[in-house]
């Protein structure tokens, strides 16, 4: 190989490690915009919810850079085979990490007017989803950085104990809305809020295909395997059993 073909072997390379950085460098920030939106809800903490609002506009700021990376690398590079996978998976992850970002921003807004009202039970359920979440978000986010289609499996396989744990959450406060009209109110907050983290948990397993199919070439199965997340699919009573005073 001649100097100058070397050296467009390795500029090419670095240009494909600088866009894995860019999207690790993005997840970072969702990751910790979904804590710092999980702990404003949680602990009724305003400066939490402030902070991942205001995050929100450098997350945006990286999806544009990343868009303008692939453009730059399709146009001149002419990628081919597991290249191009990788480039075109890195748009269609940055616009599901930006929609990430988005959700927390809402989960945080949220937060804020929930913070007015006192519950009458605890958020046991959704700490527990919160937490799930939080775990495929970093571990799919890990899978972009290295490539990896194990961590990527492992994330879509962890999605349908989120799904059954939303649910739970849902016929719950539907129950103590019907319960006691004082309850409406917070209660459709807290849905709203559920069903963001729940989407959040969706995006993260669409980004988890879309990391699988870059590394290998093959698509994940179309519906995910059953029976795994047992252990996760029932939220006793207890978990929104009303605080002793």
């Amino acid at each position: 190989m001649s100097d100058l073909a070397g050296h467009i072997v390795k500029s090419y390379e670095a240009e494909l490690k600088r866009l894995r950085d860019l999207l690790v460098e993005m997840g970072g920030l969702v990751e910790a915009q979904l804590a710092a939106a999980t702990t404003a809800v949680l602990d009724w903490d305003l400066d939490s919810a402030t902070r991942t609002v205001e995050q929100d506009p450098a997350v945006d700021a990286l999806e544009r850079e990343v868009e303008q990376f692939v453009i730059r690398l399709l146009a001149l590079r002419q990628p081919v085979a597991q290249d191009l996978r990788q480039i075109v998976a890195a748009l269609k992850v940055s616009s599901d990490l930006e929609r990430i970002g988005d959700y927390a921003a809402n989960i945080a807004k949220r937060s804020i007017v929930l913070s007015q009202f006192s519950l009458p039970f605890k958020l046991s359920g959704f700490a527990h989803m919160a937490r799930l979440v939080q775990e495929n978000l970093k571990l799919v986010v890990d899978a972009i950085g290295d490539g990896d289609a194990d961590k990527a499996s492992q994330v879509w396989r962890g999605d349908e104990a989120v799904d059954d744990i939303y649910t739970a959450i849902f016929r719950e406060l539907v129950t103590y809305m019907m319960e006691d009209a004082r309850n409406i109110t917070p209660c459709t907050h807290l849905l709203f809020i559920a069903k963001n983290m729940e989407r959040v948990g969706d995006h993260a397993t669409n980004i988890a295909e879309i990391v699988h199919f870059a590394a290998t070439g093959e698509s994940l199965p179309d519906q995910r395997p059953k029976g795994e997340s047992a252990n996760y699919a029932v939220i006793r009573p207890r978990d929104f059993d009303t605080p002793s005073m």
